[in-house]
């Protein structure tokens, strides 16, 4: 069964899955690759047709999507040149949710498409491999939750670490006690970023503006924003704390392991020059969870010392001893700050890639490294950090709720006003 675009946009929700159950297509064998589409085509999309690419005793790329014609018919000559095969080329998502021959989609959008792209897919039932972050904010984060749960599809978060032998290693030793009890930790995202300019000029012709900005309420094109510092802007984006600062906030919230917070500050501004971006280049985000314990969140744009030799990575602290994690190191000390040695840890991982494959074939949540719920939580630190920095106060969060207590002015910037018919469902 294909759906158009039209049907699929006016199908009522149980004629979505019934297309998805008939966009599956088949069960998969041992010997069946499954048939991926990549979303997104630039930066990080490059890496996910890597990565299919790359697992082609596991995969195939079947399709590309993108609104951006040129990216698109390059990246289409890359893949027929590494593959034998030319994949079919899409410019709107949802004729590649239509196609019933593919199996699961990888998605590299810009923030703001990340969570209506894949609850679409989970609709038209395919399997998800969603890039970081998860949500461009609170609430659509956890409507995709919900839209795994009742679609009942593999959704994996992809901030990468959490496939990392490295990383699984440390955060078994601190749920061991090899520091002690944790009490505080800090996220680092020290990265240089300069001043953007302004400029607008009209829209590309072989550039589709309109399904660019999707949910996003309509404004006028810029080339400001594509094909990277839409990151800069709230509409598309969200600052570098959702942007490289979502890597550390994932693993800082790992590895507090606490949830959500129940009281978030946050101040900072753009320093040091002027442009036509919005979002902070220096921003510190204090959470606090139920316990009373810490996570505390640094970015830092501009020239800057680092921190333990740190300046894009995370520390911790504990009652008896720290952890210090940054490129691609991670050491433990104790009080006198002398080294304490990791424990030897095995783990059935393969790499982010191959983990997702194993998961859309076995259907089974334990082998998803990096589930949906740990991505919709850690996307949420950054938002509510954006949220109290924007409402330039204190902010108090019913975790179970997911809303700001006693704050209508604060609660809005949990949600957006969603532009037809790019709209997110209500599933929770």
């Amino acid at each position: 069964m294909n759906l158009s675009r039209r049907q699929f946009l006016g199908s009522s929700t149980a004629a979505v899955v019934a297309a998805g159950v008939a966009g599956k297509g088949r069960v998969l064998g041992a010997n069946d690759r499954i048939r991926c589409c990549c979303i997104g085509l630039h930066g990080r999309g490059g890496s996910h047709i890597g990565g299919v690419l790359k697992n082609k005793d596991e995969a195939e790329l079947v399709a590309l999507c993108d609104v951006d014609a040129k990216v698109l018919e390059a990246r289409a000559i890359d893949v027929e040149k590494a593959s034998g095969k030319k994949p079919r080329l899409y410019k709107d998502m949802r004729d590649a949710f239509a196609d019933d021959s593919i199996d699961a989609v990888f998605i590299a959008t810009p923030n703001h498409w990340h969570s209506l792209a894949a609850i679409w897919a989970c609709q038209a039932g395919k399997d998800v491999y969603v890039e970081k972050p998860l949500s461009h904010n609170v609430w659509e984060g956890r409507q995709l939750v919900e839209a795994a749960k009742k679609y009942k599809r593999m959704v994996m978060h992809g901030t990468q670490s959490r496939s990392d032998k490295r990383w699984l290693s440390a955060i078994k030793a601190m749920r061991e006690g090899i520091i002690g009890d944790l009490y505080m930790a800090r996220a680092l995202c020290y990265k240089n970023r300069d001043a953007i300019g302004p400029q607008d000029t009209p829209s590309p012709a072989d550039f589709d503006w309109d399904l660019w900005q999707g949910p996003a309420v309509a404004g006028e094109f810029s080339p400001l924003y594509v094909h990277y510092n839409w990151h800069w802007f709230w509409s598309y984006g969200n600052g570098d704390i959702g942007n490289q600062g979502v890597h550390q906030m994932d693993l800082g919230v790992w590895g507090m392991n606490r949830g959500l917070p129940v009281k978030v500050e946050s101040s900072g501004g753009r320093y040091t020059y002027k442009d036509g971006a919005e979002t902070p280049n220096t921003q510190t985000a204090s959470f606090t969870y139920e316990d009373g314990t810490m996570l505390v969140f640094e970015v830092r744009g501009r020239a800057t010392n680092d921190e333990s030799g740190v300046k894009i990575g995370n520390l911790f602290y504990g009652s008896d001893g720290y952890g210090v994690e940054g490129d691609d190191k991670f050491k433990f000390y104790n009080k006198s700050s002398k080294e304490i040695p990791m424990p030897a840890a095995e783990f059935d991982t393969l790499g982010e890639y191959p983990n997702f494959f194993r998961l859309v074939r076995s259907c089974k949540p334990e082998d998803n490294y990096a589930p949906v719920e740990a991505g919709h939580v850690s996307a949420a630190h950054c938002h509510l950090a954006n949220a109290a920095y924007r409402m330039g106060r204190t902010l108090k969060f019913d975790p179970k709720a997911e809303t700001f207590i006693g704050d209508a002015d604060a609660n809005k910037l949990l949600t957006r006003e969603y532009r037809e018919p790019f709209v997110v469902p209500k599933i929770a």
